[in-house]
């Protein structure tokens, strides 16, 4: 198994102009989308042979869990710091 490449982090501010200019859809917009653009962009130059972008295709899978892990943590720490106050509150 590989590693975690750097390339594949989640980022909070994207470059919206760019995403504008390269018409991507509000809904994948989100903290991978920087990695999106490269991948639509050997899309459409490889006329979307499946085996030419495996690479930037699977950096951007990569990126997907790991936002998807990022929020899991956050909804754990949330739900945590939410059961300690619902104890507080009780005593």
């Amino acid at each position: 198994m590989g590693g975690q490449s750097n390339e594949a982090e989640p980022r909070r501010e994207q470059n919206l102009e760019a995403l504008e200019k390269a018409r991507t859809p509000l809904a994948f917009r989100d903290s991978c989308a920087h990695i999106l653009l490269k991948l639509n962009k050997c899309r459409r130059n490889t006329y979307y042979m499946p085996y030419e972008c495996g690479h930037d295709r699977h950096v951007y899978e990569e990126c997907q869990y790991n936002a998807w892990l990022q929020r899991i943590e956050t909804k754990k720490q949330i739900d945590l710091a939410t059961a300690a106050a619902a104890a507080a509150a009780e005593e």
